[in-house]
């Protein structure tokens, strides 16, 4: 039972709602418009849970081999770094995981597209591959690009863009351009926790080579650029929701303006680094809150 403890603290399974959010809304949104797919649904959220655990774990690998992890880390204690876990046995439990995620992303596509579309079907077995190599590459490698500055993009691009449109399509074998709105809505504030977790460890990041946007642009600048993320979000969906009117259901992810307000506030606030750890927390859920609530408006307003 103690080693499965310890598991379960480098899995992070907190992070989870969090990644959850875009399979939730882009499944409903799919269901607004007549489509839905109980087994798609099932394989896109076992799919994003082993691929955000196969991240989870790569981050605790990656950065305790970069030396990023250490005793001067504000965050959590990593398994690899506090020596719970060995780097053999972390490396095992990755692969484990690449298989987990190719199995279930496998069975996703299939279950989507059947085999009908030669060309969608290749497409998403590329952008399924490029999401595993990503998960990795965010802090293993030589080269990982969460040291380069890049990891929102890629957080945006993934949680957001393709987890929303990508489940869409899957549920629907179809697209169309207003799905970017509520799409860019969850990726932006998915970067908005990377952008915090990142503000949290500025200091550790920079003195260890970790050149996150947030050790490039500065503290100050990451606090308008994080105010920036959640504001744009929340108009987009406004936009979203009044170009596909049909019932004031729809504004029912407002209700996340609340707590996105109180955060906001306390980012400004809080000046010691150690303080931002309870409001990473606060993010992600409020986050999977909001594509909750955005679903079950678009679910009433049917």
């Amino acid at each position: 039972m103690g080693k499965i403890s310890v598991w379960l603290e480098a899995f992070r399974l907190r992070t989870l709602p969090l990644a959850l959010s875009s399979a939730v809304l882009g499944s409903f949104l799919a269901y607004s418009d007549g489509k839905f797919s109980l087994p798609v649904f099932i394989l896109a959220v076992s799919t994003t849970v082993f691929l955000q655990i196969l991240s989870n774990l790569a981050n605790d690998f990656g950065d305790s081999a970069h030396g990023t992890d250490n005793e001067k880390r504000v965050g959590p204690e990593r398994t690899v770094q506090s020596g719970k876990i060995s780097k053999a046995e972390m490396k095992r439990m990755i692969a484990l995981f690449v298989v987990f995620s190719l199995i279930s992303g496998s069975g996703l596509i299939y279950a989507g597209l059947k085999l009908e579309d030669a060309g969608a079907t290749a497409l998403f077995l590329l952008l399924g591959i490029a999401s595993i190599v990503a998960a990795i590459k965010y802090t293993v490698g030589k080269k990982p690009y969460g040291y380069s500055g890049l990891g929102d993009l890629f957080v945006f691009l993934f949680f957001g863009l393709l987890g929303v449109c990508g489940t869409y399509y899957l549920h629907t074998c179809q697209f169309h351009w207003l799905l970017l709105l509520p799409a860019a809505s969850i990726g932006l504030l998915s970067a908005g926790v990377l952008n915090l977790n990142n503000m949290r460890d500025i200091q550790n990041d920079a003195a260890s080579g970790k050149n996150t946007l947030v050790v490039r642009i500065g503290l100050a600048n990451a606090r308008l650029y994080h105010a920036a993320l959640i504001l744009l979000s929340v108009v987009l969906s406004v936009i979203y929701a009044i170009q596909t009117w049909k019932s004031f259901y729809q504004l029912m992810f407002l209700l996340s303006v609340i707590p996105l307000g109180f955060h906001l506030h306390q980012v400004y606030a809080s000046h010691v680094p150690q303080k931002l750890n309870s409001q990473l927390k606060i993010l992600a859920l409020t986050t999977f809150f909001f594509s909750v609530t955005y679903s079950l408006g678009i679910y009433l307003a049917r």
